[in-house]
Order: structure tokens, then C-alpha cells, then sequence
């Protein structure tokens, strides 16, 4: 699961790196902030610092 995040990680950088339209950077940059926030629980949950089950 990591590898797919870090995949999706990269190219949302480089679609970061070629857009110009201010609205495009914004979207990229969002779904990018995600990507990296769905990483770091991933990585907590694989080295048991994260509950993987819900809290409910």
C-alpha cells in the first residue's frame, strides 16, 4: 500500500512541478497534501503507532 502512495506521491509533485494555471495548482496541491497524510498513517499503522481500526 505504501509503494502506491509513494507512486501517487511522486506524480502529483511532478503534475505540481508542469501546471500553471493557478485554479490546477491548487486541486494538485490538495490531493497532495492527502497523499502524504494517507503515507504518514500508513506507515504509523505498519509500525503499530496507529490503530488501524476505527475508533468506533
Amino acid at each position: 500500500m505504501t509503494y502506491e502512495l509513494e507512486c501517487q506521491i511522486e506524480e502529483l509533485q511532478v503534475e505540481l512541478r508542469n501546471a500553471v494555471d493557478p485554479c490546477e495548482r491548487r486541486q494538485i496541491e490538495a490531493e497532495l497534501d492527502l497523499a502524504q497524510a494517507e503515507l504518514t498513517l500508513a506507515i504509523a499503522e505498519l509500525d503499530g503507532r496507529a490503530d488501524a481500526e476505527p475508533p468506533f
